[in-house]
């Protein structure tokens, strides 16, 4: 059975499946529905997404979905690995502006799960990292909203500085967490 672990931010959770292993290599399940409901995680995901950064230092966010199209997360590093991060932005959370991390491997296999009312990013560690993710609602180019990934205010101790940073043209110019009204309420 997979070993689930609530981080800082108890709604975030890091999700470490069992592998049984021989000389051959390996076989786990990554994703068994009636574990994670009986965890608490109790989803219906919709899409099976696949994300490939050829580099090191490749920074992929902080993106979030708003209603009706909000977006749970299921995250595993497929090839290489990955400093994983969640950020609430639920107005009202004891946590809001506040972030958890993990690293996430493909050597290991650990997963994370980012519930609604969070932003989502992650820097590359490793060349060539391959990430695959399971989403609870198909994505929505209306609905698709982010914050800086470098908000000064958010203070995350990225494995890369903004002159290392390999950035998508949209993640350049994504606004402070400060300037977004956030639709996410606890």
């Amino acid at each position: 059975m997979a070993a689930f672990t609530r981080l800082a931010i108890p709604d975030v959770v890091l999700v470490q499946p069992v592998r049984h292993g021989d000389a051959r290599g390996y076989f786990c399940e990554t994703y068994k529905k009636p574990q994670f409901d009986a965890f608490g995680v109790d989803l219906a995901f919709v899409q099976d997404n696949e994300s490939l950064s050829r580099e090191v230092g490749v920074v992929r966010g902080l993106h979030f979905q708003v209603p009706p199209m909000a977006q749970a997360k299921l995250v595993r590093a497929v090839r290489g690995a990955i400093f994983d991060v969640a950020v609430d932005i639920r107005r009202g959370s004891p946590s809001f502006g506040k972030w958890v991390a993990a690293t996430l491997t493909a050597s290991s296999g650990e997963q994370l799960f980012i519930p609604h009312g969070f932003a989502h990013g992650f820097c590359t560690l490793e060349p060539d990292t391959l990430i695959a993710y399971k989403v609870d609602a198909p994505y929505s180019r209306e609905n698709d909203a982010g914050i800086a990934w470098d908000d000064p205010d958010l203070a995350i101790d990225w494995p890369v500085g903004p002159d290392g940073a390999v950035l998508s043209d949209k993640d350049r110019v994504q606004p402070r967490l400060r300037d977004v009204s956030s639709p996410f309420v606890l």
